[in-house]
This record gives C-alpha cells, structure tokens and sequence, in this order.
C-alpha cells in the first residue's frame, strides 16, 4: 500500500515538473493580449526579465507581419505599375527579412513557438492583391498595408512602454524603425487615403481614449469700441523772462537844443581825425 503511495505521489511530481516546464511555451492561435490589471497574472519569469502575455502577443504579430507582408512586397516588384510601389515593395521585403530573424531568435531564446502561417485576414488581403491589376493593385496594395502598418505602430509603442523584458524592448526597437520606414515608404506613393484611414480609426475607437475635443462655444459679439476722445492739449506755461522791447530814441522837444547837443560830438570827431 505505502509503495503504492509513494509511486501515486511520484507521478504527481512529475507531472506537475512538465507541467512547470511547458508554461512558457504558447500556441498563439487567435491569442489576444492582457490587459494592464492582469499584467502579473499573465507573466512568466524568464532570464531577461518578466515576460507578460501581452509581450508574448506582440512577438507572434511581428512574426505574423512578416508572413504576408513579405510575399506581398515580392509581388509589388513584380507587378508595380510605378516605381514608387515597386521601391515600397523592396523595402518591405528587406525590412521584414531582417525583422523576421530577430523575433525567430527572440521567440527560441523565450522558448515560444511561433505560427509558420499567415492568418485568415491575412491571406484574404494577399488574394485581393492577386486578383487586382494595374493602378487598382496599387491603390489596394498600398492602403491595405498603409492601415496595417499603423496599426502595429501603435502596439509598437504600448510594448515600447509597457514591457519589463529586455529582449522584448529590443524588438520593439527595431520593430518601430523598420515599421516606421515602411509607413513612409507607402505614403510617397502618393496613393495614401488619409480620410478612409482616419474614418476606420474612429469607427474603433483607436483615434483617442478620451475622445475628440468638444467645439468651443461660439464667441458673443464683441462690445461695441466707444467713441474716441479728443485728444488733450495742456497750455504752454508762461516764459521765465519776457523778451524786452527796442527801446525807441527819444526825439528832443526844441530842434535847436538838438543841434547844440550834436555840435560837441562833431568837434570831437574833428580832433580825433589823423593829420594827412
């Protein structure tokens, strides 16, 4: 009986041994992330530090970008009807040839598995790219993956921000300039429906968490401007000192009195005179 025990027991630790060891690995078919209030619930402490479920969703969509996106940039070299859809199309097939050999590493380093195929959506857009031709492949081409691309950006940086593993932050990294060129890339086609992209993203509530402003109210008529006052003069104060008049010589009253005053003068002119 008690070697019965102890073997039942046994197998319970064993088992519950692989139990331990399998956790980490996932298989991420149809798996969404975890929200912030189930971070810890959802962690697995690993060498790098901890890895939420949420970091575990955003690897297998790298992985899953570049099972469609790759295909789909070897079709637009192929099939661009304009060289700018063609050079889009080169750099999604390097950007994700790098990018895929890193989440590959990432994912064996964390002992996850990694899906080898394309989701459904994603073979549906690659069949409408098939089934299109000339500027109608490149008008799909480039919004379809025009919107993905923002999507992902924005994951990008919750990951960015969020994430407590290095080899996860790394990722983002290169994940966020090689998305971040490609978005460019699509939009110098010229080909780019901003308004049908800002629409989608307001029809899911992924513009802005708090929503749009609300419209200022309109402003009441402006107070009437008063009158403008006369300007005001102030009075020149008095001068220090008045100018004196020219005084006026006095004429003499008697004619004769004047001569005789002038007889004097005209002598002493005489005397004053040099001898020739």
């Amino acid at each position: 009986m008690r070697s019965v025990t102890g073997t039942v027991l046994i197998l319970v630790a064993l088992a519950a041994t692989l139990i331990a060891l399998a956790f980490p690995v996932w298989t991420y078919r149809d798996r969404s992330g975890t929200g912030l209030a189930n971070l810890e619930a959802g962690s697995v402490a690993t060498s790098w530090g901890p890895l939420s479920a949420a970091d575990r969703d955003f690897i297998v969509r790298v992985r899953l970008a570049g099972l469609w996106e790759l295909p789909a940039g070897q079709q637009a070299i192929e099939r661009a009807p304009t060289q700018a859809v063609a050079d889009a199309g080169e750099h999604l097939v390097e950007g994700h040839t790098q990018l895929d050999a890193r989440v590959r590493d990432v994912a064996a380093r964390l002992g996850m598995e990694l899906p080898n195929q394309p989701n459904d959506q994603q073979r549906r857009w690659l069949e409408e790219f098939t089934a299109a031709r000339d500027m109608a492949y490149a008008q799909r081409f480039t919004n379809v993956l025009r919107a993905a691309h923002g999507k992902v950006f924005v994951l990008i940086g919750q990951i960015r921000n969020t994430t407590r593993n290095t080899l996860v932050r790394g990722l983002a990294d290169e994940a966020n300039m090689t998305v971040l060129d490609h978005i460019t890339m699509l939009e110098r086609t010229g080909m780019v429906d901003f308004d049908a992209i800002a629409a989608e993203a307001t029809e899911s509530g992924t513009a802005s968490p708090t929503g749009p402003p609300p419209h200022p109210a309109a402003p009441a008529d402006p107070p009437a401007a008063p009158p403008a006052a006369p300007a005001t003069t102030y009075p020149l104060p008095p001068p220090a000192t008045l100018p004196e008049k020219p005084r006026e010589p006095k004429q003499p009253k008697n004619p004769k009195q004047h001569e005789k005053n002038e007889q004097p003068q005209k002598e002493n002119e005489r005397n004053e005179a040099p001898v020739p």
